[in-house]
């Protein structure tokens, strides 16, 4: 194995760049990659002969077919150079995208010519074994123990929650299974209706191992709701923050579960679960006999960044236990900022106590003495994800891979049997030491919701997990530039002066400090009181800084946006609405408000003087940006003949 670098490893070497400063080395790899292939297929029975000869190359049809293939290639360029997003410059400033790893674009082009299909070991001996191993890598980054713990990609962080909710409801299911078959009755006996449906992942996975000794254990999934359907009422709740992402909506009809039974969790000011009504809204259901199904906490939502107190989840969930002896299923939706973690690991993959890490952060100048990051409570939140029961990671977010690349870690991999086409064990008996991915290769195909994948992504994320470690010398370092610049650009959008355009003036105004690298701001015009014009105002920036106006490839500056609205959740917007100066009245009218959002995933701004001068280009973006909205409203007032002055109205 390539021995990983650590305090050596030059962000800068690691991407193509935004001006292709890497391209020699890109282009020398890129031949290489295609090179060893055509080796590869030459050298196979070199007895065989050619099939295709000099002279059937030169048939005029023969050549007529490359020339075509030519030109559909040409095509297939111009269009992707003509209305392709740039996420590569720092120009980019929009959703959760950014440029990805030279070493997984050659990797992922490498292993794609070879064409494995990672839903069978068959078919893809080699990069099933890159994909077990990654994932891995992803557990023990959390914390897992490896010889436990079980983790594989996913074509994405969707995929991956319904994949951790899948476990969860089938889980759910077993105790009452166990109790109603005559060999294994007894196990349960002591244990009521209501006790059966509060049992804890560890107790309810230590009975699958009993169930397995006593030959049983096929016999009784098959009474699980894999075996006889879903019946709500014997699953419970699923507890899910207002922040959440939209699949889980889509995940509870698909696995019968019924929207009805989401319980939407409250935010605070901050987008985090609100942890006094999260832990008020738990004890009442139980109270109320309502079994809990799962508890969904988020590790950077993808609207604000904001990162779940993790550690209160965990807390409530052993008070539930302790009190009451009920308890559920906690997943956690890291899908943004789960690579995170790597900041907070020594070379050693441990996690640093709190001032040792900000300490070490200081002197190896990934993040300066002037900016707070984590907080206190955000670590605690990342040291905590270690007893949750399964974490959706995307690593085509702040992994840096290309699309499409989700992942699901699982703590305790025994759990698969309860979703395995066939169990899980008959394939543990290889004598091979439990944390190799060789002792797991025939669950893949077995224990997942895909079908065929991909097996050129799992060669990609390998890849970059050896070159760029999981800790603080490693991704923690690409990681950190982008909180840098985050950090900066808020430090000068909440200092800058109003910008002045003709007679009227704009202020910017940026909502709570992020947990992570997202930052969601909006420009308000001095004197405007309409939440309404307010929100055209965004919306009409959003458009001249998108696709929506035409070819992105020729735009000054990219960002994305998002509404903030009561339906979603209730009241809390109305803080920032105010921090922009409507008054609470306004916020009741209106009930949403139009924000502007950037996932700062750049790591070409960490050198204070490069950021500098971008800000200063940035700052001449945003009055052109203005001027050509003034310009707009001003033509309509000259058309219209319309006198008043209130913008956008």
């Amino acid at each position: 194995m390539t021995k990983p670098l650590n305090s050596n490893l030059n962000v800068d070497a690691l991407f193509l760049g935004p001006k292709s400063e890497n391209a020699v080395f890109f282009r020398e790899m890129m031949d290489y990659a295609v090179s060893e292939h055509m080796y590869w297929r030459s050298g196979f029975h070199p007895e065989d002969s050619a099939l295709v000869t000099s002279i059937d190359r030169y048939e005029q049809n023969y050549r007529e077919t490359l020339y075509r293939t030519e030109g559909i290639l040409n095509q297939l360029s111009a269009k992707l150079k003509d209305t392709s997003i740039p996420f590569f410059s720092p120009r980019y400033l929009g959703h959760i995208n950014g440029d990805t790893l030279m070493v997984s674009n050659l990797a992922y082009v490498m292993a794609m010519m070879y064409n494995p299909n990672n839903c069978s070991y068959e078919a893809s001996p080699t990069t099933t074994d890159l994909e077990l191993e990654s994932g891995l890598d992803l557990c023990r980054m959390f914390g897992y123990d490896p010889q436990q713990a079980w983790g594989h990609i996913t074509s994405g962080g969707t995929v991956a929650n319904y994949e951790g909710l899948w476990v969860a409801r089938n889980l759910k299911t077993l105790p009452l299974a166990i109790s109603q078959h005559p060999e294994t009755k007894n196990l349960l006996s002591h244990k009521s209706q209501k006790q059966l449906m509060n049992i804890s992942t560890t107790e309810a996975v230590d009975l699958i191992s009993e169930l397995k000794k006593q030959g049983v254990f096929n016999e009784i999934r098959d009474m699980t709701c894999r075996g006889i359907g879903v019946k709500p009422e014997f699953l419970g709740k699923l507890l899910v923050p207002q922040s959440k992402h939209y699949s889980w909506i889509k995940a509870a009809d698909i696995f019968g579960i019924g929207q009805e039974n989401i319980i939407p969790l409250p935010v605070n000011e901050h987008y985090q679960t609100d942890i006094a009504k999260m832990r008020e809204i738990t004890l009442s259901l139980i109270e109320k006999g309502e079994a809990i199904l799962a508890m969904i906490a988020v590790v950077g939502t993808t609207e604000v960044g904001a990162i779940d107190r993790i550690d209160e989840v965990i807390k409530l969930r052993q008070e539930c236990e302790e009190r009451y002896g009920a308890s559920f299923y906690i997943h956690a939706d890291a899908a943004y900022a789960g690579y995170a973690c790597s900041l907070l690991l020594n070379e050693q993959g441990k996690f640093m106590e709190y001032d040792e890490l900000v300490k070490h952060h200081h002197e190896l100048g990934l993040i300066p003495e002037n900016i707070n990051w984590p907080k206190p409570e955000i670590y605690q939140s990342f040291k905590a994800l270690k007893h949750v029961d399964s974490i959706t990671v995307d690593p085509h977010k702040m992994g840096f891979i290309q699309y499409s690349a989700g992942a699901i870690c699982i703590k305790d991999k025994r759990i698969l049997d309860l979703i395995s086409s066939h169990a899980a064990y008959i394939f543990e008996s290889s004598g091979v030491h439990s944390d190799s991915p060789t002792s797991n290769r025939g669950i893949l195909g077995a224990s997942i919701m895909e079908g065929s994948k991909a097996g050129a992504t799992a060669a990609a994320l390998w890849a970059a997990h050896r070159l760029l470690p999981l800790n603080i010398n490693g991704y923690g370092k690409v990681i950190a530039a982008g909180i840098v610049t985050a950090n900066r650009l808020l430090d000068k959008i909440t200092n800058m002066q109003p910008i002045k355009v003709e007679k009227y003036q704009f202020e910017m105004h940026i909502m709570p400090t992020p947990d992570f690298h997202m930052i969601n701001f909006s420009f308000k015009e001095v004197g405007n009181t309409s939440l309404l014009n307010h929100n055209a105002l965004n919306k009409r920036i959003y458009e001249l800084c998108s696709y929506s106006t035409g070819r992105a490839y020729v735009n000054d500056l990219l960002t994305s946006s998002t509404i903030l609205d009561y339906k979603e959740y209730g009241d809390i917007p109305g803080y920032y609405a105010e921090q922009c100066g409507f008054s609470y009245s306004e916020w009741k009218e209106v009930h949403h408000i139009y924000v502007l959002r950037a996932a700062v995933m750049t790591h070409c701004l960490r050198n204070e003087e490069h950021f500098e001068e971008y800000w200063e280009q940035l700052k001449s973006i945003f009055v052109r940006k203005l001027t050509q909205i003034v310009d707009e409203k001003e033509k309509k007032l000259h058309q219209r003949l319309d006198f008043d002055t209130s913008f956008l109205s």
